[in-house]
C-alpha cells in the first residue's frame, strides 16, 4: 500500500490586474479637475444665497459692523415688519460691557447707524459651549412661539461661508410652521474667489467643510 505523499508549497503564480503608465495619467488628470472644481466652487457653495419673501429678517448678532451695514441695507429693500437679532453672551468683555449679548450689541449698533428702534427686536440665546448657532435658533422659535407676531418666514443674515450652516441648523429647528430663506454676507478679510491665497481664507473655508460635514450628521430640531 502507497503512503499518500504531503506536498507543500510556498508560493503560486497568480495573474493580477494593475494600473497602466495611461490609467494613471488619467486618474491624475481626474484628480485634479475633481480638485479644481472643488477649489472654486466650494465657497458660494458655503456662502450660499436664497433669499425668500419674507416678514422677518433675522441677524446673527456676531457678524462684523459692515455686515451689520449691510443688513439694515437689505432691510431696507425688503417688505420686512421687524428685524431680530440673535446671539449669545459676550465671550470677552462681558464685565465691562454696556450689552451683555452679541444680540443686544447688535441691536444697538442698528440704532446707533440710525435704524428705526421699534422695528428692531433683540433675541438673546442661553450661554452654551457647543452648538451655539442651534442655541440661537431655538431661542428665536421660543420667542416666535410666545409672540403675537404673525410669522411664516423669515429671512436669515449670515456671514460668508457660515450661512450654509446656519441656515440648515435654522430650517431644522424652525419647520415646519416657518420658511427660512438665507442671505449671506461677503467677508472683507479675504477675497472669496481666490479664498485659497490667504491663510484666513483657508482656514475659514477649510473650517466651514469640516463643520459642514458634521452638521449634516446631527438632528438639530431639539
Amino acid at each position: 500500500m502507497q503512503k499518500p505523499k504531503i506536498k507543500i508549497s510556498l508560493i503560486r503564480r497568480r495573474e493580477t490586474w494593475t494600473i497602466t503608465r495611461q490609467g494613471w495619467i488619467i486618474g491624475a488628470i481626474s484628480l485634479t479637475i475633481s480638485m479644481l472644481l472643488i477649489i472654486t466652487n466650494i465657497h458660494p457653495f458655503l456662502a450660499v444665497n436664497s433669499p425668500i419673501e419674507a416678514d422677518i429678517l433675522v441677524v446673527e448678532g456676531w457678524l462684523p459692523d459692515y455686515a451689520i451695514e449691510s443688513a439694515i441695507a437689505e432691510f431696507k429693500t425688503g417688505n420686512y415688519q421687524k428685524l431680530i437679532t440673535t446671539g449669545l453672551p459676550l465671550s470677552k468683555g462681558y464685565y465691562l460691557a454696556e450689552y451683555k449679548n452679541y444680540a443686544e450689541l447688535t441691536a444697538a449698533t442698528c440704532i446707533a447707524l440710525g435704524f428705526d428702534r421699534t422695528k428692531i427686536i433683540a433675541v438673546p440665546a442661553a450661554s452654551v459651549i457647543k452648538y451655539r448657532t442651534a442655541a440661537s435658533a431655538i431661542a428665536l422659535r421660543d420667542w416666535l412661539s410666545a409672540s403675537s407676531l404673525k410669522i411664516n418666514s423669515i429671512n436669515l443674515y449670515s456671514f460668508g461661508t457660515h450661512a450654509r450652516r446656519s441656515w440648515i441648523i435654522f430650517k431644522e429647528v424652525l419647520k415646519p410652521e416657518i420658511q427660512v430663506g438665507i442671505i449671506a454676507a461677503e467677508p472683507q478679510d479675504y477675497n472669496p474667489q481666490e479664498w485659497w491665497k490667504s491663510s484666513e481664507g483657508f482656514r475659514t473655508v477649510t473650517g466651514e467643510i469640516i463643520a459642514y460635514i458634521y452638521t449634516r450628521f446631527v438632528g438639530w430640531k431639539n
